[in-house]
């Protein structure tokens, strides 16, 4: 860092934002999230206030910086943008607002994606298991020292790093369309499947079981950093192998009946929100939120068949969701909605090509992974020179 930069305190520069209000029931609530590595604040779901654990929540403006307790120690912090003013979070995102004329937001939401910021967050953390040991306390955010040059430079390295920036998310972009166009050849093979005849088609209703998660009280810390995967739609990726959750949920939530448990061959449905007709498939127990539908297939369906089949109704389901804010599907819409049953041994058939297609596809995913990656440490290399002063120099 530069030797003319002066250490200040994050309480120097910050104040706590107060704008705490008890939840109204008939209200609607835009709920926040923040990404991982710096990617910040998100839209994470429109719900009412009877979907609403919680009795309080805090509103969020435009300018405020924020972060996660919880996920702190991978790089979630951020700044609120226009679109997410007026927005609300739970007590797990402790939200500040800049003292004027002593610190740009976007110079602080910069530095915080230097992976020797994070080191040290990790550092501060503390709990007793797994999840909560990752826990960031305000205190420790406010006692953070962040070498800091004057405002009118802090702005000008902002500006230097986003006239960069711009280029390493072209070639991102390009990458991610490469992506897209095979993930493309999985939707074409799903539209042209042939199948064969002896064909049964019957209604969804009348061949599977289902039901929809729950959120378990947020101000129940108990209830989670357990073993217990509990998805929400930002985890589920029209994949069969579900990968880890954001959040897991502890036996103590099982046995208060506080979640619903997914069995394995559960197909797993977004059906509320902007992810409608994203599916995944279980291999173990695990829960979701009450944006999800769990879909238990008859034992003459085969789980695998039933994932790509409901993959395949996706924009199907979408379309038929009431165009509205926040699209929803319920169970007794989507049970309206048929499936075609080959014998068993067709649909083995049928599976083995669709996950031979699948693979060609997570290939070409992966090589794409890959040079991406590369670009992805250029950014750190960027901000390293910035904070020394040299970027734009």
């Amino acid at each position: 860092m530069s030797k003319q930069w002066q250490n200040t305190r994050l309480a120097d520069v910050l104040n706590p934002a107060a704008r705490e209000e008890i939840v109204d029931s008939a209200k609607e609530y835009r709920l926040l999230g923040v990404r991982l590595d710096g990617h910040g604040p998100f839209l994470r779901e429109t719900v009412i206030g009877t979907q609403i654990s919680a009795t309080k929540l805090s509103r969020v403006a435009a300018g405020d910086f924020i972060y996660s307790r919880l996920f702190a120690c991978r790089g979630a912090f951020g700044v609120i943008s226009e679109e997410l003013d007026g927005c609300c979070v739970s007590g797990e995102f402790p939200t500040f607002l800049p003292v004027p004329r002593k610190v740009d937001v976007e110079f602080l939401k910069y530095w915080f994606r230097l992976p020797s910021v994070i080191t040290r967050i990790n550092e501060d953390c503390s709990g007793s298991t797994p999840l909560t040991r990752n826990r960031f306390k305000e205190n420790f955010f406010l006692a953070l020292e962040i070498p800091l040059p004057p405002l009118a430079e802090q702005r000008r390295i902002v500006a230097r790093i986003e006239e960069v920036a711009p280029h390493i998310d072209e070639a991102r972009q390009l990458r991610r369309e490469a992506a897209e166009e095979a993930e493309a050849l999985i939707v074409s093979a799903l539209t042209h499947l042939q199948l064969p005849s002896g064909s049964v088609t019957k209604p969804i209703a009348e061949c599977s079981s289902m039901s929809t998660g729950t959120t378990p009280p947020s101000d129940r810390l108990d209830y989670y950093g357990g073993p217990i995967q509990w998805y929400t739609p930002g985890d589920l990726e029209f994949q069969q192998q579900l990968g880890p959750s954001s959040r897991t949920l502890s036996e103590v939530a099982l046995a208060e009946r506080k979640a619903r448990i997914f069995e394995p061959g559960t197909v797993l449905l977004v059906a509320i929100g902007g992810s409608l007709g994203k599916v995944a498939l279980t291999h173990e127990r695990c829960s979701a939120n009450q944006q999800i539908t769990g879909i238990k297939f008859s034992n003459y369906v085969l789980p695998e068949y039933g994932f790509w089949w409901m993959r395949r109704l996706g924009k199907e389901l979408k379309a038929a969701a009431p165009q509205a804010t926040l699209p929803i599907i319920n169970q007794e819409r989507i049970g309206t909605f048929e499936i075609s049953i080959p014998p068993l041994q067709e649909q083995r058939r049928i599976v083995a090509e669709l996950n031979n297609l699948q693979a060609v596809v997570d290939e070409l995913k992966q090589v794409q992974a890959e040079s991406s990656a590369v670009l992805d440490l250029l950014f750190p290399s960027i901000l390293y020179g910035a904070f020394k002063g040299e970027l734009y120099t």
